[in-house]
């Protein structure tokens, strides 16, 4: 199990705030208590994600349903308060992930979803800005319209260099991971043309996951100009004959991203378990990062994750320092009661020199893709929260209001 043995005592050593340390103080917002719209879907919340609908430079966001309609809804900030809108009024069973890009040039973002292991569609959503209504849907165009079921995360990404990026995603029930490029006339091309570039090929574990394959990232790993595809548990190079070879960087695969969090030639990726349990893991390379055995990791806290299905990166102390947010879910069955009473979310501030302070943001807490972003337009970095299940409908923001002053 390479990288896991990391010693128990220096993790809870890091768990302790340093001497004179100013922590970031919190506003907690939620619909529990009526400071935001309670989401319109159902009590099964898939996907969370962050798009600037508005380009007003405040983020805002997306939630996913699947049970019963509408399938998609918009929270938006403006000065009167947030705002719900219904993206997708009908019933769609929809998976987690989504990813936003401004598909038909008209310089907004649109929005990408797909089927969960229900379905074996995966749509794009035009936004209508500078026309946004409340209750005015959003037009939906076919992006996949067969094959194999469930579509866990896309992400758009110049991957072959082309100067326009491409969309990838994983489709689950094929176990394979899809690259499509996006249509000269997007609107009038339904399907679009998709490929195979990776697929799981039985039991070799590239991109191993307690349930399923799952998780998107991309970033120049090995610094030649180019974005890097990172999935599962590896990293992908594209070589000369437009082939994506992955480079295992974990024994375990999840929720995935990379970084710069300390100066080295490479940068580093941080794994979370996703939908299971294992540790949260951070690799560094100090040799070539197209070896697997360069790469070397070591377990973040003192405890595995359980269903850790939140893992985002960021400066969110604003020291310049990159930092990373991670939680887990506190239910994902059907049955009664809650699965994990003790669910957690951690931010662990980063030193500049691949070293962490670790502090606990809630206990009891259930999260589902939550993710960081500047919803309010103030320059720093807010958390934006929902469930999967765990007191669904909901969702929660805590706005980031620095550090004391002393």
């Amino acid at each position: 199990m390479r990288g896991v043995g990391a010693a128990t005592a220096l993790a809870f050593a890091l768990m302790v705030p340093a001497l004179g340390v100013a922590e970031v103080e919190w506003k907690h917002l939620s619909s529990s208590r009526g400071e935001l719209p309670v989401p319109a879907g159902s009590h099964q919340q898939t996907g969370l994600l962050v798009v600037d609908v508005d380009r007003d430079g405040a983020q805002d966001f997306v939630i996913s349903f699947r049970v019963k309609a509408p399938a998609l809804v918009l929270f938006r900030y403006t000065k009167a308060g947030w705002k719900q809108y219904i993206v997708e009024p009908e019933f769609l069973t929809l998976e987690a992930g989504g990813a936003a890009y401004d598909i038909d040039g008209d310089g907004d973002l649109d929005l990408v979803f797909g089927h969960d292991a229900q379905g074996s569609q995966m749509w794009w959503w035009e936004n209508p800005w500078p026309r946004l209504e409340a209750a005015t849907p959003w037009r939906r165009y076919v992006i996949k319209a067969g094959g194999a079921r469930q579509h866990h995360d896309q992400i758009f990404a110049d991957l072959k260099g082309s100067g326009r990026p491409q969309l990838v995603f994983w489709n689950q029930k094929a176990k394979s991971i899809f690259l499509a490029e996006i249509p000269k006339h997007p609107k009038l091309t339904q399907p679009w043309p998709a490929k195979v570039i990776f697929s799981e090929e039985g039991g070799r574990g590239y991109a191993d996951a307690a349930r399923y394959p799952e998780g998107l990232d991309a970033f120049d790993i090995d610094q030649d100009g180019k974005l890097d595809l990172l999935a599962g548990n590896c990293w992908f190079k594209l070589d000369k004959k437009g082939r994506f070879r992955p480079i295992r960087v974990g024994e375990f695969g999840g929720r995935i991203r990379a970084g710069r969090f300390l100066a080295t030639k490479a940068p580093q990726i941080v794994i979370a378990p996703g939908d299971g349990n294992g540790p949260l893991m951070f690799y560094r390379c100090d040799g070539n990062p197209l070896e697997a055995s360069c790469w070397q990791g070591r377990n973040l806290l003192p405890q595995d994750m359980v269903h850790g299905h939140t893992l985002d990166l960021g400066d969110i102390d604003g020291d310049g320092n990159l930092d990373i947010f991670a939680a887990e879910m506190a239910k994902w069955t059907s049955q009664p009661g809650v699965d994990h009473p003790e669910a957690k979310s951690w931010i662990l501030y980063g030193d500049g020199r691949g070293q962490f302070r670790t502090t606990v943001l809630t206990v009891g807490h259930g999260w589902h893709e939550g993710r960081l972003a500047d919803v309010d337009g103030d320059g720093d970095l807010d958390i934006i929260g929902k469930p999967y299940t765990w007191n669904a409908p909901r969702v929660d923001v805590w706005l980031n209001q620095g550090a004391p002053k002393r």
